[in-house]
């Protein structure tokens, strides 16, 4: 009668029910039968899943596997996590739309945030189809990216596209939606979204609210705080009715830790008003990007090979240095001491502080990231910490609030590195930490919060919920033992208290044994 039963289950359902005893009967990819089911039912396989909670799968609403599930479809890092689904495209950086004769261009500005690798297709349905053939362990859900529609339409450049290169990029926008991606994102403080203005971004925001697709966007820096972000962001839903992702929702500033309350107060006032907005966060007090991101904007025009020519003349680096001495994005101060590089191409400075480094090669700080960003270009990942736990506990709680992990599905195994913890802990850590040890959530609103509520926004009818004709995209894991154990500067480590992870109705993940079977699919918003 059934493929696969799991019985004796805890099971919390992804709607945000509590837990109530259940068995779960698969057939195919779907499930079934959700309830008792008669012990001398036979299936193919079954699972005891007693003292265990069967949830859906984990959908990351904000991650950046773009290439390097191209590079390995196996997603390790996340699907130890219990990840089913990725939502890539994030922070402005798409694999899709590619425009051939800038090929190099596109490869220099996805290398920012996912792999330098360069693409050999040019649309949404030819990065599906390079996916497929690779093989996906786990679903993706790609987003189109402003900067990559930008770079596709009139490269790095800084300055306002002319009506056709505006004509273009909404032309590739509306072709990606056509053809199933769920939506837009920019990256306001990521050149060349970054370039963009307010105008320029409601005229996407258009395209996507005629569609009802989504908007996520990673902010800009506006002075003086993060206020003057989120209100931009609110405005782009007044003006055009999109839904809003507020991406990776943080507080930069020390002098302004601990005031997350006024933003919070913004995204109520907003809802209250009727527009349609949500956030996104991940449980960790650091972030991680290129060192590249924080030189000034003019330094990054026309991508790397350009900054290094410009870099060369005399007068443009006094520019440059002087420029930096400002701080970054709208005037944050460089902390040294706390920007930690993560990964280098060749494995040079990892765990080590900018300060650090500094003091070694006997380089002033402000030359020496020059000279990093000359060296690896866009290669070179740094953690910064800068933010304040008591500020996510807070926004994980507000009601508004999905979980993302801003990270990358990639190989436990990083030879040459130490990425943030992000990458391989953040499901687990939000079960372990946020719900089980601290009480910041109880553990049916924390998986609502990884499951129903992000599927929901993304669109995904038959994701996120444990329920007759559902996709099988299901997780078995341990409430009492699930934790993340990546730490900041360490090489990474699997977490615990996952024990199986369905894809589709394949059991992809069996208490740590990764399967040969590929079942993942790349999504399409209908």
């Amino acid at each position: 009668m059934f493929d696969l039963v799991i019985r004796n289950a805890s099971l919390i359902d992804g709607t945000g029910a509590a837990a109530r005893p259940a068995d779960v009967g698969i057939t195919g990819d779907r499930i079934t039968a959700v309830g008792t089911i008669a012990a001398d039912v036979v299936a193919e396989r079954t699972i005891d899943a007693g003292g265990r909670v069967v949830c859906p799968g984990f959908v990351d609403i904000h991650t950046h596997s773009d290439l390097t599930l191209v590079e390995d479809g196996t997603g390790e890092s996340k699907l130890r996590q219990g990840v089913t689904t990725e939502v890539v495209g994030n922070c402005s950086f798409s694999a899709f739309p590619i425009e051939p004769e800038r090929l190099e261009l596109h490869a220099d500005h996805l290398a920012r945030a996912t792999a330098p690798i360069t693409p050999w297709w040019t649309d949404f349905d030819g990065y599906a189809d390079a996916l497929h053939e690779r093989g996906l362990t786990i679903n993706v859900a790609p987003l189109a990216g402003h900067g990559t529609l930008r770079v596709a339409a009139m490269g790095v450049d800084e300055r306002a596209p002319t009506p056709a290169e505006m004509q273009r990029m909404v032309h590739d926008l509306d072709h990606a939606l056509e053809q199933g991606a769920f939506g837009m994102s920019t990256g306001l403080t990521h050149v060349p979204s970054s370039y963009g203005d307010f105008d320029e971004v409601v005229a996407l925001a258009e395209v996507l609210a005629a569609r009802g697709a989504l908007y996520a966007t990673h902010s800009r820096a506006i002075a003086p705080d993060e206020r003057a972000a989120v209100a931009e962001a609110i405005d782009v839903g007044r003006r055009t009715g999109v839904t809003v992702e507020f991406s990776h929702l943080a507080i930069n500033r020390p002098e302004r830790w601990g005031t997350g309350d006024e933003l919070l107060a913004m995204f109520d006032a907003a809802r209250a008003e009727g527009i349609d907005i949500f956030f996104d966060v991940y449980p960790y007090d650091a972030s991680s990007s290129s060192l590249t991101q924080y030189l000034p904007p003019w330094v990054q025009a026309g991508g790397t090979e350009a900054m290094i020519a410009r870099l060369a003349i005399p007068a443009e680096r006094e520019r440059a240095l002087a420029d930096m001495t400002e701080g970054w994005f709208g005037g944050i101060p460089w902390l040294w001491d706390r920007f930690v590089v993560s990964s280098s191409p060749d494995g040079y400075g990892v765990t080590s502080t900018l300060a650090e480094l500094s003091e070694r090669e006997g380089i002033e700080p402000y030359e020496l990231t020059l000279q990093l960003c000359e060296r690896y270009g866009n290669e070179l990942q740094v953690v910064l910490f800068y933010r304040s736990d008591e500020d996510v506990a807070r926004f994980l709680r507000h009601p508004l609030a999905v979980v993302g992990s801003d990270g990358n599905a990639i190989a436990l195994e990083q030879p040459t590195a130490c990425p943030h913890p992000r990458n391989f802990g953040t499901f687990p850590r939000v079960l372990g930490v946020y719900a089980r040890e601290r009480g910041v959530l109880e553990l049916p609103d924390a998986v609502r919060k990884m499951t129903a509520e992000p599927a929901r926004r993304l669109g995904l009818t038959d994701r996120g919920t444990i329920a007759v004709g559902a996709v099988a995209d299901i997780v078995v894991f341990d409430p009492e033992t699930v934790l993340d154990h990546a730490g900041f500067g360490e090489s990474p480590s699997a977490p615990t208290g996952i024990d199986v992870v369905i894809v589709g109705g394949t059991v992809v993940l069996d208490h740590g044994a990764i399967s040969t079977d590929r079942p993942g699919r790349v999504l399409r918003r209908t």
